[in-house]
């Protein structure tokens, strides 16, 4: 199934590309919808533009890279993680690039027009892109729970919870950040990294050894990956065994041991325990699950 916003109009171009939704609802005769769906592929691009506000959450997983760009300017360059919110104001376009996606979002659009307090802000808004704010995150969360649950709430409560999403938005704009680029590696500096990172993946791989990659001293290069990333190297590191683990799973035979060993894990064990922290099952309900036959 092929991934494309719910509304508006563009392109996306897209390699292996898996979409699933997950839930979906209206209220107010569509002036908000909800839309909540598991998206994976290896590469895409998409150029998009809507009619209504969209405020988008990352519930859970992520990309490797994600760049989001408008009117040819870079808003952001780094990696979609759980939490991440994305606001796209009516009538703007963005122009997104992703890779080696595997996530699930919450997506809720909002007419320009409707008459609720603090809807009338988005208007002036930019794009906002990988911001934080847990209200909103607890918000949508607990609409996409609901909904799973075969609940809809009523259209006052949707209103309400619009009312208070947008007012939200909005102070997030009102924040002090600093530029996207402020303390960020250089794109040639992080691709030098990820290439050691992938030619070294069964090794213990230590922070000097990626700072030396860099260029850079220690301190400054575990700064600057992290604003880059949203992760700390060591974090970044393991979330790309599991990557490759997932991958090996799924499409060869070799046994969890040597997966194990090949990714770099101390045992099999260590690695056991880490595939379920950051994935919730294990590597052998992993492999059971993504098997044609099951």
């Amino acid at each position: 199934m092929s991934f494309r916003p719910l509304l508006g109009d563009g392109r996306v171009r897209s390699q292996e590309e898996k979409s699933e939704p997950l839930q979906t609802a209206s209220w107010a005769s569509s002036s908000i919808v909800f839309d909540n769906r598991r998206w994976a592929c290896r590469e895409a691009e998409l150029r998009w533009t809507a009619p209504h506000h969209l405020i988008v959450l990352t519930e859970e997983g992520g990309t490797s890279h994600t760049s989001i760009r408008h009117e040819a300017k870079s808003l952001y360059d780094g990696m979609d993680r759980p939490g991440a919110l994305t606001f796209v104001p009516a009538g703007a376009e963005r122009h997104g690039f992703y890779r080696d996606v595997d996530l699930s979002y919450s997506a809720l659009w909002i007419d320009p027009d409707i008459r609720l307090p603090g809807c009338e802000r988005l208007r002036e808004l930019p794009i906002l892109v990988n911001r934080k704010d847990v209200v909103i995150a607890t918000l949508l969360s607990s609409l996409r729970d609901e909904m799973a649950l075969g609940h809809q709430p009523d259209t006052a409560y949707i209103e309400h919870l619009v009312a208070l999403v947008s007012l939200r938005v909005a102070a997030l704009n009102r924040e002090q950040h600093p530029s996207v680029r402020h303390g960020c590696l250089s794109r040639r500096a992080l691709g030098r990294v990820r290439g050691y990172i992938d030619a070294h993946m069964n090794a213990d791989i230590s922070l000097s050894e990626l700072a030396a990659v860099a260029d850079m001293a220690v301190d400054s290069f575990a700064r600057r990956f992290k604003a880059t990333t949203g992760l700390a190297p060591y974090a970044y590191v393991i979330e790309e065994r599991v990557r490759r683990a997932e991958i090996l799973l799924s499409e060869t035979g070799l046994s969890i041991g040597s997966i194990a060993f090949r990714l770099g894990f101390s045992s099999q064990s260590h690695f056991t325990t880490t595939f379920r922290r950051l994935k919730g099952v294990t590597p052998r309900a992993y492999r059971v699950n993504s098997s044609p036959e099951s």
